[in-house]
């Protein structure tokens, strides 16, 4: 165990996020998605919601303020204007880490194709429709 590192992030989420450079991104995915056929490393979270992965993550790692949008869900098939509450819930947990930052959406497809670049995909339990948001990772600025 360590200090102020949520217990969730275990060793292999660690590394990565460590590896992480700006600009890079990690895709947390909910149960439905199919994480094993795209090409990043796996990590799997069973038992675990994507919020709660996203709230986590992002106690450690900075969303990238140098470009419009940083987070980026999965727009509703049919209906890309729809918002999710699970979208909702996304947003809120991005303002409190990161205050001033938004979320987006991404068509399905240019989704997966996101995720397919991504440095890893963090498959979650998460059950409920849409729970996928990808992050691109910024800087820690040195303090003055």
């Amino acid at each position: 165990m360590l200090k102020n590192i949520p217990p969730l992030l275990g060793p292999q989420l660690l590394a990565v996020l460590r590896a992480m450079g700006h600009g890079d991104e990690i895709a947390i995915v909910d149960a439905n998605f199919p994480g094993s056929t795209l090409g990043p490393e796996l990590i799997r979270l069973d038992g675990v919601s994507a919020t709660e992965a996203l709230d986590a993550i992002l106690t450690l790692m900075p969303l990238d303020d140098f470009v419009d949008e940083a987070a980026f869900g999965m727009e509703v098939v049919g209906d890309p204007a729809r918002r999710e509450p699970v979208m909702e819930a996304f947003e809120t947990i991005i303002r409190k880490h990161e205050p001033g930052m938004g979320f987006a959406t991404l068509e399905r497809f240019a989704f997966y194709d996101r995720a397919q670049e991504a440095a890893a995909i963090v498959q979650t339990g998460e059950n409920r429709l849409y729970g996928n948001i990808l992050l691109k990772k910024g800087i820690i600025r040195p303090k003055d």
